[in-house]
């Protein structure tokens, strides 16, 4: 009995957690996944499948957050994210992450890819690093996933999404997209119109540039509110242009890193 509740009180914790503090939300990362599956390459599909098994890319792209609230998964949590201390131009980002040691998301991206590439991965490691490449590069393009370390990206910017207390990263994770009131498989066939051109060009930037892109739209959006403001609907009239675009970004992107590991 005592083994039951405690399974279930860890089931509960699970499932609760990640939506406090998942990127994107559940929708967000799965949008995006399904974007990517649309442009995986035969073969980069039928090698993903032969480690997913039955679930989907998009699917799989929640999993890291899922698991998070597992004790034996927390060292993980430092992965999803990488925060910047001042504002970077784009030469002394590449500068910065050319000496970044840290364990982030840009270090653990580089890590992943490096690894996935491997011949004679474990089965299990496999499994465990393409969930998270999956969901790290996904991450890396929600903006307040490269912001500020003092307010914790955006956790501790508090203002209120119509009339409920939140906080701005949670806004971008999960309000914006929520607000649209679509599903996931809908949201993505009404966002992802794309040309091979736009895919080649957003494919060939580096990982520095992801992050610098996201973190240049994370700097304005400090700069358009203050803590306590109430987010509405102008503001999602606002920057829901903003979310889409990232989404297809991120999408497009795991497209081709997969496509570039397996393909």
């Amino acid at each position: 009995m005592k083994n039951f509740l405690k399974k279930l009180i860890l089931s509960i914790v699970i499932l609760y957690v990640p939506l406090q503090s998942m990127a994107w939300g559940a929708e967000g990362h799965r949008v995006a996944g399904q974007i990517a599956y649309s442009y995986l390459t035969p073969k980069a599909r039928k090698a993903i499948q032969e480690i997913l098994g039955y679930e989907s890319v998009a699917l799989a792209s929640t999993w890291a957050d899922f698991i998070k609230s597992d004790p034996a998964y927390s060292y993980l949590s430092p992965w999803h994210y990488i925060d910047f201390d001042k504002v970077y131009t784009y030469p002394e980002m590449q500068e910065y992450l050319k000496h970044d040691t840290n364990v982030d998301a840009y270090t653990k991206l580089n890590f992943l890819i490096s690894e996935l590439k491997k011949k004679g991965l474990s089965k299990e490691n496999k499994l465990l690093y393409l969930h998270m490449l999956i969901h790290i590069v996904e991450d890396v393009h929600q903006p307040m996933h490269t912001a500020h370390a003092d307010d914790k990206g955006g956790n501790d910017f508090k203002v209120n999404w119509f009339n409920n207390p939140t906080n701005l990263h949670s806004v971008w994770d999960s309000q914006l997209i929520e607000f649209q009131q679509l599903s996931y498989t809908e949201y993505t066939a009404a966002i992802n119109h794309t040309t091979a051109a736009q895919r080649t060009q957003w494919q060939k930037a580096p990982i520095s540039q992801w992050l610098f892109e996201s973190n240049q739209i994370a700097e304005k959006l400090y700069t358009e509110i203050k803590p306590g403001d109430t987010l509405n609907y102008k503001y999602n009239f606002t920057h829901i242009d903003i979310v889409n675009q990232q989404l297809l970004k991120a999408g497009v992107r795991l497209a081709g890193v997969l496509n570039s590991i397996f393909g």
